[in-house]
């Protein structure tokens, strides 16, 4: 049997009351976390671009594009949504997958949820699946054949998922759409850290929203009898078939998501927690620096890592201007990352100070770990050295739902009121009681009321 006929029984016959706890509540932080994102990201150029898109070339319907009281059709919110999520690179990621899984199946999920009599557990049940397939997906692709490690080339799997699972297409179907999807992938071969450009400041990034569009237009493929080639994923020079269908039990992929305090690219965040450790056991301010290097793996050197970014791509990118940032600012300055950071001969006369070296030991631990040690001189020549650093929210160093609702209260509240802000936590609340009905209402109100 072809391994897409495989995982859509599987996501058509997964029971839902199997779903542990663990996955439930990790499920309804993930929503939170990827709600946070599209609020950080809703007003930047590049999402404010792609809404202008969609009311032009996707029809009408009744799935919010979220802040904007606005509606369209599912794909076209599922892409808008999807792009604010996205943008500032502040949603959620897994290691495995050295991507994003959140910023596609939650939007996707939601679109579909529009309907507000559609249960809560199903709702959990629809993105813990889409975190599953696409993160197995991720994992499994063979380096040597797929060169670009951009979440856009699996993102529209995990899309056709949970949309898929939530909308009740039947298993024969899901396996085309989960081919289709899977051959119209943007191929992201360009950009990105793996892409061979190297203008990576640009807002075409992983590719995501337009994954989720494509995964979400191969479900309508397929249920108009489209079809894709459903061995996709049964040849060992593009795939690990054998680990994509290893244990097909509880959706439990998602338990190891890691969540982003800071709005930048993962590569970058165990430098800055590495800084931060440091400066949090010795004191020092950014004018006492010399000079910083970042000992890391040999990705971080595939970034743009410009010292006088040209727009907040850019930043997103650049370890030495988000550690410049760290050193100048605080951190908090990166939670999220906005306008004011532009332009700022500061900031990139101190990134200039920062070198990155790869550290043999620390690479081999790569990408299962993503670790970093920071050494710092002094202007008197002392040299202070952190421990070898795992970014804050990793699995092993995690951010709970206290940790989440306080990035939520903290990143929303220039975007909306105290009010706004707790209608929305009781939204959350409710909807673990089994209504969704309150928080999908309040992602369809405009941030500005």
């Amino acid at each position: 049997m072809y391994a897409t006929r495989t995982l859509a029984a599987y996501i058509s016959a997964c029971n839902a009351d199997n779903l542990t706890r663990s996955i439930r509540d990790k499920t309804v932080c993930c929503m939170l976390d990827v709600i946070t994102a599209a609020v950080a990201g809703y007003e930047t150029p590049g999402a404010a671009a792609v809404r202008r898109v969609a009311t032009n070339i996707f029809g009408p319907g009744a799935a919010a594009i979220w802040f904007s009281g606005e509606t369209l059709s599912s794909t076209g919110a599922a892409f808008c949504n999807a792009a604010a999520a996205s943008a500032l690179d502040l949603d959620d990621g897994h290691r495995a997958a050295r991507g994003h899984p959140g910023a596609a199946v939650i939007p996707a999920v939601f679109a579909i949820a529009s309907d507000v009599s559609t249960p809560s557990g199903d709702i959990i049940t629809a993105i813990a699946l889409g975190y599953e397939i696409g993160v197995r997906i991720a994992a499994a692709q063979n380096p040597n054949a797929i060169r670009s490690r951009q979440s856009g080339r699996w993102a529209g799997y995990a899309a056709v998922a949970a949309a898929g699972r939530l909308s009740g297409v039947a298993a024969i179907q899901l396996s085309q759409a989960l081919a289709i999807a899977g051959v119209l992938a943007p191929n992201q071969d360009a950009n990105g850290s793996s892409g061979y450009s190297k203008l990576t400041g640009n807002d075409v990034k992983e590719g995501i929203s337009w994954a989720v569009s494509t995964g979400m237009t191969a479900l309508h493929l397929a249920r108009s009898g489209y079809t894709g080639p459903e061995d996709i994923l049964d040849h060992a020079s593009h795939y690990d078939t054998a680990s994509i269908l290893h244990d097909l039990t509880e959706p439990r992929k998602i338990e190891g998501v890691y969540f982003k305090p800071y709005a930048c690219c993962r590569y970058i965040h165990p430098a800055i927690d590495a800084f931060r450790d440091l400066n949090s056991q010795h004191g020092f301010s950014a004018e006492e620096i010399a000079d910083i290097e970042v000992q890391t793996f040999a990705w971080a050197l595939k970034l743009g890592n410009r010292i006088d970014p040209e727009n907040l791509t850019d930043i997103q990118y650049s370890l030495p201007y988000c550690v410049a940032i760290t050193a100048v600012d605080g951190c908090h300055a990166l939670a999220p990352i906005g306008a004011p950071l532009m332009n700022r001969p500061d900031l990139s006369l101190f990134a200039r100070r920062v070198r990155i070296t790869v550290d043999d030991a620390i690479n081999r631990r790569f990408p299962t770990e993503t670790l970093a040690r920071v050494v710092i001189v002094d202007r008197q020549g002392h040299r202070l050295v952190s421990s070898d650093t795992t970014p804050r929210g990793d699995v092993g160093r995690p951010m709970d739902w206290g940790d989440l609702r306080e990035k939520f209260l903290r990143i929303t509240a220039p975007k909306m009121g105290h009010e706004k802000q707790r209608a929305f936590l009781t939204g959350f609340h409710r909807f673990r009681q089994g209504d969704p009905a309150p928080l999908l209402a309040m992602l369809k109100q405009p941030l500005d009321q």
